[in-house]
Order: structure tokens, then sequence, then C-alpha cells
């Protein structure tokens, strides 16, 4: 083997060592990305989750006053109780039995009647004690005062926090006799029930800074872990409640502090927490996947590189280096390789693919920029630019009658199915005769006879079409009668002028139209149709008629002042087969 061969083998191996140490630098550093941007969709997850959280916690202790407060009032409108608060004087044990009953009925622990002047009346926990019912009687005091039926608030109850409910009790309505109160526990069960909604963790803590160390009083966390929460101190927050991470036991919790408020005491905060790693550990288990991949296909791709090196490189890096070009969409540089085997047949084939390339790229933006497929022979002749020239173009507006009144009357599915249904016949006809579709304007067609494509012959050819147009119709409407659908009209307006026509828009983005004067006059011969006294579909200008070399028979309707021209226009009537009227006359 020759030296200089040998050393271009052993450059090419450490080359291609090389490229696969830095693809395994590149698949490192992919790997790391991926793994920071699933930590970090994970952070936002849950964060999402933790909003969300919180305002499930807020429905569910809105739902549970709303519970209470509907319970008291049930309770409040008995009979009973009313009749036993108007005796005198009070049966207290009967008293505290029925609302015994109404604990076991409706799960409330805790239900007291108070007099007006907040004494208690009757209790359903004798452990409780009327010492502790202070909560209670804050709320009578603000009920009285801003004369409410209904009021709630969050307190300790025997040193347990609690949501309270006090509501009055008519008798007879509506003089307040007492005042019904019920509490129901946020207790261990209620943060429970709160992470089996949320799978979210939920930790209840004193908030005062004169009682150290902070309280837990309920959580869904393990003992260690709920005072490790009830200790941390929270980053000062202004504005919309952010998270913050919390390391318990090691492992890091994505955590949302809020703030609960009670009744003259320090408020209560509360925990709303979820395990980053428990979070990451599906994308943890893709990214392990991942990461053997890419080691396998590292392995391989280095034995493959060193396979290769053995062989003919030079080819392959002029394909590669050509390949970079067209992926940059450079079709214009060649492959120069004379062999005979498969690497000269694949650059022979590179070559067509790039020249093959090169003509659909210029294709498509040809045929991107105009919507008319006839004419794209033509325009692939050419450079499409924007700006017009001036050139003799014959314009055929057409539009049907009454179409919005009938569209009213159907379906809008229906309405669309018999609008496509139409334009379909009017388009192909028009498009037999050379005409080009310029736009739809609703129900409105309008087309060009002689342009983008000069046609001598332009005006004669609108003129068939309109005709074949107006025999086309009476089929379709015959089918339409036939279907049970209501039959169609239109007017046709044709007028020949010099107008300017060419590209209009953006250098990007192109519309080939036509517009001057003309263009108006063509409209608004359309619209003369509707006139009763012309009796006719179709009317064409004087211009018109002059552009052909034969004229058809047409029947003259005279001059008209059509607005927005200060000179009179001589305008024809024209049928569909051009034989009902005598020949026109100028």
């Amino acid at each position: 083997m020759p030296f200089r061969v040998f050393r271009f083998r052993r450059f090419s191996s450490q080359l291609l060592l090389l490229l696969a140490g830095l693809i395994a630098l590149v698949q490192v550093a992919v790997y790391l990305l991926i793994s920071r941007a699933n930590e970090r969709n994970a952070v936002e997850h849950i964060d999402q989750s933790l909003q969300t959280g919180v305002r499930i916690f807020q429905q569910n202790l809105a739902e549970r006053i709303d519970y209470l407060a509907g319970s008291a009032k049930v309770m409040s409108s008995d009979y009973p109780i009313r009749q036993l608060m108007m005796q005198e004087p009070l049966d207290r044990k009967t008293l505290r039995s029925a609302l015994v009953t109404y604990s076991e009925r409706v799960k409330a622990p805790v239900i007291t009647l108070l007099s007006l002047e907040g004494e208690v009346v009757a209790l359903t926990d004798d452990e409780l004690g009327s010492e502790n019912t202070g909560p209670f009687r804050e709320l009578v005091r603000l009920a009285t005062k801003d004369d409410l039926e209904q009021i709630s608030g969050y307190s300790y109850l025997a040193g347990r926090l609690h949501v309270l409910v006090v509501v009055p009790l008519y008798a007879p309505y509506p003089n307040v006799a007492a005042w019904f109160g019920v509490a129901y526990p946020i207790d261990t069960k209620f943060a429970q029930a709160i992470k089996s909604t949320t799978r979210l963790d939920v930790t209840f803590t004193s908030d005062d800074p004169e009682v150290q160390p902070p309280r837990v009083l309920s959580t869904t966390l393990d003992g260690p872990m709920a005072q490790a929460v009830a200790r941390h101190v929270p980053a000062p927050k202004n504005g919309p409640l952010q998270s913050e991470t919390v390391t318990l036991n090691g492992e890091d919790y994505v955590t949302l502090f809020q703030r609960l408020d009670l009744l003259g005491e320090a408020p209560v905060r509360i925990a709303l927490q979820r395990s980053l790693l428990a979070e990451l550990a599906p994308a943890r288990e893709l990214e392990n996947i991942v990461l053997l991949i890419s080691l396998a296909a590292l392995a391989t791709a280095t034995l493959a590189a060193l396979w290769i090196a053995h062989g003919i490189s030079q080819p392959l890096q002029q394909l590669a280096a050509h390949t970079e070009s067209v992926a940059t969409g450079d079709y214009t540089r060649r492959i120069d390789l004379p062999r005979e085997d498969e690497l000269g047949q694949l650059a022979t084939a590179f070559n067509h693919m790039t020249a093959g390339l090169a003509e659909r790229d210029r294709v498509r933006d040809l045929l991107g920029k105009v919507v008319s497929p006839e004419i794209a022979a033509q325009l692939l002749q050419s450079d499409l630019k924007l700006g017009g020239e001036e050139r003799e173009v014959t314009i055929l507006f057409c539009d049907l009658r009454n179409f919005t009144g009938m569209s009213e009357q159907m379906n809008p599915t229906d309405v669309l199915a018999l609008l496509n249904r139409y334009l379909d016949r009017m388009s192909t006809i028009i498009e037999r005769h050379g005409g080009v579709i310029d736009k739809y304007i609703g129900d409105a067609i309008m087309a060009l006879f002689g342009a983008p494509v000069t046609d001598a012959g332009a005006a004669g050819k609108a003129i068939a079409a309109a005709r074949e147009m107006a025999q086309a119709l009476e089929v379709l409407n015959r089918e339409l009668v036939a279907e049970g659908q209501p039959a169609l009209a239109f007017g046709i307006g044709i007028n020949t002028a010099r107008v300017v026509a060419g590209n209009m828009g953006s250098k990007t983005r192109l519309n080939y139209t036509v517009i001057g004067d003309g263009v108006n006059l063509a409209s608004r011969l359309e619209s003369l149709t509707k006139e009763p006294g012309y009796d006719t579909p179709i009317i064409i200008s004087e211009a018109t008629l002059h552009a052909l070399p034969v004229p058809p028979s047409a029947r003259a309707l005279g001059e008209v002042k059509v607005k927005g021209k200060a000179d009179a226009v001589k305008i024809f009537a024209l049928t569909a087969k051009g034989q009902s009227h005598p020949p026109y006359a100028v």
C-alpha cells in the first residue's frame, strides 16, 4: 500500500473518529438540554397544577360553606325548633337533642344555638364547652351589625381549625329569636379529600410569629415532613401567587403558600405542593432510554466510521458538500465525478435531482403567485414582477339575481353546495373560451379575456362564453327544478377597454388583475340587467361590438348615463343564441 494512501486513510480514520467524538459531545449536550427542559416543563406543569389546586381548594371551601349554610337554614325553619325557642322557660335538653339529630343528619360535628346576646342555648359537643364558642359569638355580632342573613369565617374550636357558618332563626319571621351556628373541621380528612382531587399534598399550619415552633393543624404528609413545611419561611411575595421549591427529606417539592385569615386570630398558612422527582419520573425514564439508544448509536457509528475510512472517502465528502448546498437552496452547483461505478451513477443521479429541484422550485414559485392554471405555460417563459401595462382587455361581470334573499330561506350548507355547483359550471365555460377568472365576489364572477396573454379575439370569446353561460344556466335550472330547488337567474355585463393589467400586491404575494374605468363600466352594465325595461340578461357595450370582426345579432338599448362617466354610453342586449332580435344599430 502506498504511503500516501496509508496516510490518507489514517487521516480519514482520525477525522471520522473525531467526528464520532463530536457527535458524542453533541449527544451529551442534547441529553443535558433535554433533561433541563424536562425539569423546567415539570416545574411549569406543577405550577399550573398548584394554581388549579388553589382554585379547587377555594371551591371546596365555598361548597362546604354553602352546604353548611343551606343545612343551617333548613334547621332554622324547622317548626319544632321555633316552637321550642318561643317557650318559657327554654327546654335546653330537648333543644340539644334536636341539634344532635341535625348533626348526624348533615354530618356536621358542631352545631350550636345562640341567643341574640350570643349566649350558648344548646351545643352538640359537650367537650367543646361554651367557653370555646367565642368565634360563633363574633360572627353573630358581625351579622347583627350588618343585618346579614348568612355569615361565615374560619377559627379555632378547642384548638382545631374549623370553618363556621351562622344564620338567623326567625320565630316568627322577621323576628330573629336566635342564631344557628354550624362548624366543620378542616382536618386531615379534609386535606386528604383535597389531595384525592388535585393530586397535591396539603398542609395547614399556624402562622403566628409569637408561637414557635409553628403548629401543624392538618396535613397529608408524614410528621417530620409536615414539621419541615411548618418551619419553612416563605419568600415575600408581591403580586400574584408564585411557587417556590422546598426541600423535604432531601427531595425537592414545588410549593405554593397561601394565607387563610381567621376571626380575630393570627392567620393560618396553607401549603400546596408536589414532588418534583415524582413529576419527573416518566421523563427521566424516557431520558434513560434515549441515553441508551444514543450510546448504542454512537458505538455503531464509530465502527461504521472506521469501516468507511478504508474506502474512498473523497467522493462521499464531495457528495456531502453538495448535499449541504442543496439543503441551503443552492441548485446551481454540479458534481464532476467521471466514474463508472456506483458512486459515479450516484453523482449523475444527484445532478439530475438538483436540476429537477431547481425546475420544481421555479414552477412552484410562479404558480404560487398566479392562481389561473391556464396561463402557467406563458408565465414560465417570463419573470413575474410588480407593476402593469396598458392593454385592451374584455371584462365580463356575472352576478346572480336575488341570491341573498334565496339563501336566507336555505340551509347554509345547501347554499354553499348550490353556489359551488353554479360557479363550477360557469367557470368551466369561461376557461374553455380562454377567459381567466380574476376573482369571485360572493356569487359574482369577474373574468378577463385578453389578459395576461394578449388575444385579438378576446371580445368574441367573451360573447361566446356569455351565450354558453346563459344556455348552461337553463340546463342547470331544469335540474334544480326537478330536484325541488329554486331556479337561478343572472345578469352579465361585458365591456372592452384599455386598462392597466398586471401584478398587484407585494413582492411575496401577487394577484394578477386589471384596473381602470373600463372595469367599472363592465360592472355597471351588469347592474343594468336588473332593469325590467331592458328585458335582457346580457348587456354589452358599443366598444365590445366594435372589437368584433363580425358583429353578432344584438338589440340596441339606447344610451345610458353611467355613474362615474361624463359621456353617455351606447349599450346593447345580447341573447343566448343571438337570433331573437334584429342586428344592432350604431
